[in-house]
């Protein structure tokens, strides 16, 4: 059995705060919570949601299980004047300072925890919501990935782990250091549904290499009816699902589903 564990440690929480600034998910969400205040972004990371809807003027805490990321997040709020209220526990560990009219669970469910601590995440995040409050989660389906989802099948499973992607993505960031990502897949266990990740991350100034890192993710991949039964022991009682970040129904063609649960 693999340890539950993520990679938004280190080189990767810079390279989030750097180069993960953007995406259709902060507007959608944006537009979700803005009349339904006060929001927790619950994995919050370095801020690629909070920041924004805060110089918006929305009233948003943030927490996440990563200090780095905080930390990250912290930093550019300071920069921006801004003050937010964050803190660090993982979401089944959750017990923020107030309740929330809504909370956003955007691209961390099921990353780096086990199967008993997403039904106590679910149980946690419906606490925290004030009553008729709203939890909003999104969750990548398991078929999104071609080149991932052959990985579940027996003969998919033989080519693991894969070798390390053979160019990096590489990005410059505004001080001029340089970083680059590598990926590859370690396992996949159909049966637990989990997929298991890894990370190879460098930084170079002038071309010395500055520092670099290996890390691990463990992401538990969960289709629709899953979370909805899911949900629905955990309290909530009206649930409804969109599409990717559009609003309207779901379909097959969806990468990204978005769960819409009512206390």
């Amino acid at each position: 059995m693999n340890t539950p564990q993520t990679w938004h440690y280190g080189l990767v929480a810079e390279w989030w705060a750097h180069f993960n600034t953007d995406g259709p998910e902060i507007e959608y969400f944006r537009r979700r919570v803005e009349g339904a205040q006060p929001v927790l972004d619950a994995g919050c990371g370095t801020g690629r949601l909070l920041l924004p809807w805060l110089r918006a003027g929305i009233d948003v805490d943030g927490c996440d299980v990563s200090a780095d990321m905080l930390a990250r997040c912290r930093e550019s709020a300071r920069a921006a004047g801004l003050e937010p209220t964050l803190f660090v526990q993982a979401l089944h560990e959750l017990d923020p300072p107030r309740r929330y009219r809504s909370i956003v669970v955007c691209g961390v469910f099921g990353i780096g925890s086990t199967r008993a601590q997403d039904q106590e995440a679910l149980r946690r995040l419906h606490d925290s919501l004030e009553p008729g409050g709203t939890l909003l989660l999104d969750k990548e389906v398991p078929y999104s990935n071609a080149r991932l989802w052959s990985c579940w099948t027996t003969e998919g499973r033989r080519e693991l782990p894969s070798p390390w992607s053979r160019e990096p993505e590489r990005r410059i960031a505004a001080d001029g250091s340089e970083y680059a990502l590598w990926g590859r897949t370690i396992s996949v266990d159909p049966l637990d549904q989990l997929v298991v990740l890894g990370t190879r991350a460098e930084k170079r100034r002038d071309g010395e290499l500055l520092a670099a890192e290996e890390r691990e993710l463990t992401e538990r991949m969960y289709f629709r009816d899953e979370l909805l039964s899911m949900l629905e022991r955990a309290g909530f009682g009206e649930v409804e699902v969109e599409g990717a970040y559009t609003g309207r129904p779901p379909t097959a063609e969806d990468d990204f589903l978005v769960f819409v649960a009512r206390r």
